[in-house]
């Protein structure tokens, strides 16, 4: 497990060589603050944090991610939630998006490959559900032409390629971020979460 945001501070500032009433001075903040956050007694605020690091030369993502943990096991769970969407309407949008706000903080890289994740299953629900509404919709018109019978039968095949492509690559990048592996995201089409 990675280091708190204190520790991270602490680190930081002796790298620096400074003792706590330096960096206290240095960042124009109490040195009770300094010594209550090195201690995790307190977090600190957003301006203060923003002090910190200005004195430390570092920026606060770097900070607080620091505090994130490192867990691959949940991306995959989330990457392989996906396939709920056989058993639950639209579980491949809900189950991920829970996954994403309940953890994008805690997780390191959840963050973005929730959001990665969440703009391909919409952008996919919406093509899939089109295909499937287009294929019934033409299947009713066989009976007056039948000429254009093949229309439907293109589009339910391109409906079940369209849920095969979408299994497999919930399987694919799961194991891809397993292995640690390069290309562990879903392609960015449209980005309606961000």
């Amino acid at each position: 497990m990675m280091e708190n945001i204190g520790q991270k501070i602490i680190e930081l500032r002796k790298s620096k060589g400074w003792t706590q009433e330096e960096l206290a001075e240095k960042a124009k903040v109490n040195l009770r603050t300094i010594q209550r956050i090195e201690k995790e007694e307190n977090k600190p605020s957003g301006t203060t944090l923003k002090l910190i690091c200005e004195a430390l030369d570092t920026s606060p993502e770097k900070i607080v991610n620091y505090s994130k943990k490192e867990d691959g096991n949940v991306i995959v769970m989330m990457h392989l939630s996906v396939i709920t969407y056989l058993f639950i309407p639209i579980g491949n949008i809900i189950i991920p998006l829970i996954f994403w706000i309940s953890k994008k903080d805690k997780i390191i890289k959840l963050d973005e490959k929730g959001i990665s994740l969440l703009n391909f299953q919409i952008v996919w629900t919406i093509l899939t559900t089109l295909t499937f509404f287009l294929a019934m919709l033409t299947s009713s018109f066989e009976l007056t032409n039948p000429d254009k019978a093949y229309i439907s039968y293109v589009l339910l095949l391109a409906f079940v390629i369209l849920n095969i492509i979408n299994i497999l690559m919930a399987i694919i990048i799961a194991t891809r971020i397993k292995t640690k592996s390069r290309f562990t995201a879903y392609p960015s089409f449209i980005k309606l979460i961000r």
